[in-house]
């Protein structure tokens, strides 16, 4: 079972439908102890920093993160959920995070439009699981901060937007992506199952091929 976590903060369900469209079993769930329980967890989130630390904490959610990511099962941030696995933040004043990767969150500078909105072509940098077997392409992101990485060799992939911007994080069996798979086609689709595959849960090949296809 993947435990799509529910803290209050996203759009949970388009996960959980993408997980389900790659033939894995998928729980959206504020129990510690089913998320213990899970052979994967996903951190989804939509909002500010500072609100989404603020949840995890008010739903006693904060420790049942933390004592997942040292099981050693793995753990995937989206989004908001990926800028929680830093240490800090810098949205709407200093926040601390969830520190299981170094570095931290700031709000994009320049004479560009913010939000970072729309398709954006991967660069990958660094080889991973997560990246395996995949070809560089375009992914979807909706984002006005983004993550420095305090550790080179947390970078798995970047995409330019007026600079070279984190995409994919990982270490250990903790990773992070930036932008929305579920809503990133076929590469996004791919991407998602590979994490799914590290979680050890056998797919129906069906539910697979149909999920690719979208």
């Amino acid at each position: 079972m993947i435990a799509i976590i529910d803290y209050g903060m996203g759009n949970l369900h388009s996960v959980s439908k993408a997980v389900e469209r790659l033939g894995y079993e998928a729980r959206l769930t504020s129990s510690p102890d089913e998320i213990a329980a899970a052979d994967g967890a996903i951190l989804p989130g939509v909002g500010a920093f500072g609100d989404a630390m603020g949840n995890l904490r008010e739903t006693g959610l904060l420790d049942a993160v933390l004592r997942y990511a040292d099981s050693g099962k793995p753990l995937l941030g989206i989004c908001l959920g990926m800028q929680l696995l830093f240490a800090e933040s810098e949205e709407h004043g200093r926040h601390e995070g969830l520190g299981l990767l170094p570095g931290k969150v700031i709000r994009f500078r320049g004479p560009y439009k913010v939000p970072h909105m729309g398709w954006n072509r991967l660069s990958f940098r660094r080889p991973s699981p997560l990246l395996e077997g995949l070809d560089e392409g375009y992914v979807y992101f909706v984002h006005s901060y983004h993550a420095i990485p305090g550790r080179v060799d947390d970078l798995l992939a970047t995409a330019d937007y007026y600079q070279a911007v984190t995409a994919v994080v990982g270490r250990d069996n903790v990773y992070g992506m930036q932008f929305h798979p579920e809503k990133s086609g076929e590469l996004g689709m791919r991407l998602l199952g590979n994490f799914l595959k590290l979680c050890g849960q056998a797919p129906q090949t069906a539910a697979i091929e149909a999920g690719n296809a979208q």
